[in-house]
């Protein structure tokens, strides 16, 4: 008798690289996200709503694949986010595929300037192509520039800023080309 249990079919998305905390999760059958601005208090919060996200979604605590917002963002921020992830992963037995955070913040379709603070005048930004939600180019790579040579560099696209990341814009784009090679990136 066979008592291993089935291999679990969910996908969890995390990323703690600025003020919010934002989860998503897939399953075949549904989806759920968060995004709770927490300031500083990933490393209080994220373990609990991990689990309770979970719990409201009816699923055990355990996903196939992680995938991380990779920042840029505070030191302590994606660090956080990242050893939990890796943790999780190495427990579960899960792969972790990682993408920038910038990627979370693209809303619509077409060319989308995206960026987020880094503090004295300047932007941590990219430019990249949208088709269906998920970056399918990078226009303009992300990098430190001044919020008026960012968006010069953006042109007339449509420029998110400083919103709390999609969770499941973020989960998307790693499944689309998320990288098992990643790093992490601060502001």
């Amino acid at each position: 008798m066979n008592t291993a249990s089935p291999a679990p079919q969910s996908i969890l998305a995390l990323d703690t690289a600025t003020p919010f905390l934002t989860l998503a999760l897939v399953w075949p059958g549904g989806q759920r996200q968060l995004s709770r601005e927490v300031g500083r208090a990933h490393a209080e919060q994220l373990a609990s709503l991990a689990h309770s996200l979970f719990e409201e979604a009816g699923l055990p605590f355990r996903a196939r694949k992680l995938v991380i917002g990779t920042g840029p963002g505070s030191y302590t921020g994606v660090r956080v986010g990242a050893s939990y992830a890796l943790g999780l992963a190495r427990v579960w037995g899960a792969s972790v595929q990682g993408v920038p955070t910038l990627e979370g913040l693209v809303r619509g379709e077409g060319r989308q300037a995206v960026s987020l603070d880094a503090r004295k005048g300047h932007v941590y930004g990219a430019v990249y192509d949208v088709h269906d939600g998920v970056v399918t180019s990078v226009v303009h790579p992300p990098q430190k520039l001044t919020l008026e040579v960012f968006e010069a560099l953006a042109g007339p696209a449509p420029h998110h800023r400083h919103g709390a990341p999609d969770g499941l814009a973020l989960l998307h784009a790693g499944l689309a080309h998320g990288q098992a090679d990643w790093s992490l990136a601060y502001l």
